[in-house]
């Protein structure tokens, strides 16, 4: 099933979500090999391309092959956000993205990310400015609402479409829950019977009969898959074939997951150096692992890793561990 944003037609409707410290440009090829149609960068920062933010630049980066590519900024202010989406529009991406939803306090506290949810006005204000100062295709992010006092998802995307927006993502969950509980996919289902916009369903997808239940149960044209994707790119691929063949796939085996992570490293310690990368591989390493025999063992020790010969002894230990 295709989807349709704006002028940007995409060739199904999976869709990795963004997430800050996770879809950097090394995992966004991982999870664009194993199928994901879409793909959401990590949440940019408007004032931080206004400052020139120094570690602005690396999130802005997007290659020609995970295209197309939704680029996520974040901020309060409807002049910062529409001047930094046009400074920003000729670079390599297809689809930008306003974050409406992020609940960490830093970015609540400024006014931003979810925060927006409790000022619809401001949200018209800053999706008019922004779809009418570039060519590009706008779309936001929001939550099922602030908190319980304040579930407003419908009224927000139905303000989102009236002011531009050519497409919604709706995580069923509050600000107040973060990602506990559970989300609620029938508020997803009463957006999409809201708005005539397509409707992008986020919340709880960690597995392929989830994928196949968001679709039937809400109607949404698009399924984004964020933390049930972190150590699973395998989940794209396995969510096609399910849709196609109806049987479930079984799951990676330990020689794919290690083969995995070495290549995650490599590509990660490339593009981000040697003292970075293999540090930010251990939680991967933690994610990939989940479920697998020893994995607690094996989250112990990863967290010691200093290089990549670290690493490439412990996937051999680690596989000698299964023997």
């Amino acid at each position: 099933m295709s989807l349709q944003i704006g002028n940007v037609k995409v060739a199904g409707n999976l869709i990795l979500g963004p997430m800050a410290g996770v879809t950097d440009l090394p995992f966004r090829l991982l999870c664009k090999e194993q199928g994901a149609d879409l793909i959401y960068t990590e949440m940019v920062s408007a004032k931080g391309i206004l400052y020139n933010n120094k570690n602005t630049e690396i999130l802005l980066e997007v290659e020609e092959k995970e295209r197309p590519v939704a680029l996520q900024l974040f901020g309060a202010d409807p002049d910062i956000l529409s001047e930094m989406a046009k400074k920003i529009e000729h670079r390599n991406f297809d689809i930008l993205d306003i974050n409406m939803g992020c609940p960490v306090p830093k970015v609540v506290n400024n006014g931003e990310g979810s925060a927006l949810l409790k000022n619809p006005k401001l949200v018209g204000e800053i999706v008019y400015k922004v779809s009418h100062a570039i060519q590009k295709p706008l779309t936001v992010k929001i939550r099922k609402g602030f908190d319980d006092t304040n579930l407003n998802a419908v009224e927000i995307a139905k303000i989102a479409e009236q002011n531009g927006a050519a497409a919604v993502a709706v995580h069923g969950r509050t600000r107040a829950q973060y990602y506990s509980g559970k989300a609620d996919w029938d508020c997803i289902r009463q957006v999409k019977e809201a708005v005539s916009i397509p409707v992008i369903g986020n919340g709880d997808v960690a597995s392929v009969e989830d994928a196949a239940r968001m679709l039937k149960e809400t109607g949404c044209d698009g399924i984004m898959i964020a933390r049930g994707v972190r150590g699973n790119p395998w989940l794209f691929s396995q969510i096609k074939s399910y849709i196609e063949t109806g049987i479930i796939p079984e799951k990676p085996s330990v020689d794919d997951v290690i083969q995995m992570i070495l290549r995650h490293a490599k590509m990660q310690i490339a593009f981000k150096g040697d003292y970075v990368g293999i540090r930010e591989m251990r939680k991967h390493v933690a994610w990939y692992t989940t479920g697998y025999p020893q994995s607690a063992k094996l989250r112990n020790l990863v967290n010691e890793i200093e290089s990549m010969e670290d690493l490439e002894r412990l996937m051999m230990q680690y596989r000698d561990m299964l023997k």
